[in-house]
């Protein structure tokens, strides 16, 4: 990618507003979920906003814009690994120009478990034989405590 990324939870009105800009900007989508209810769930702050309209507004801007879209999904062992949100995933991006960024959380929160390299493994094998295009990001940050899941007020 060359110049600016923008990391988004998807205020639809803001990335309709990027979808008419003429400037090139690699769109990072923090998804985190398949489902409304998970996603409210893990983003409470933006569940005026409906997953799929989210999804369909990052869809045309990479269309528009001709760019790779990159997906954010922090995997959350018991909320977000099913096999629903599996069949979901590939469902929206297999085949398409879009790359899931699989994270790792990292915060002390006995709410959420961190995935094992084995579970983080096994979704992206799982939606790797959908033909989606996953990577495992490696986690940054967490010697000063920021990295994903860590930026929180103590």
């Amino acid at each position: 990618t060359d110049g600016i990324s923008i990391s988004t939870v998807g205020p639809c009105e803001k990335m309709l507003l990027l979808k008419n800009e003429h400037i090139k900007i690699q769109l990072v989508l923090s998804l985190h979920a398949t489902d409304q209810k998970t996603r409210d769930y893990l983003i409470p702050g933006m569940s005026m906003y409906k997953i799929n309209e989210i999804i369909a507004l990052a869809m045309e801007y990479g269309r528009r814009h001709k760019r790779k879209i990159s997906i954010a999904y922090l995997l959350l062992p018991g909320i977000n690994n099913r096999t629903e949100d599996v069949e979901k995933l590939i469902k929206w991006f297999s085949h398409k120009n879009v790359v899931i960024n699989l994270l790792k959380y990292n915060g002390d929160n006995n709410k959420f478990r961190s995935a094992s390299p084995k579970e983080l493994n096994l979704f992206k094998k799982k939606l790797e034989t959908g033909n989606v295009q996953v990577t495992i990001r490696q986690s940054l940050g967490d010697s000063i405590e920021a990295a994903c899941g860590q930026l929180t007020i103590k």
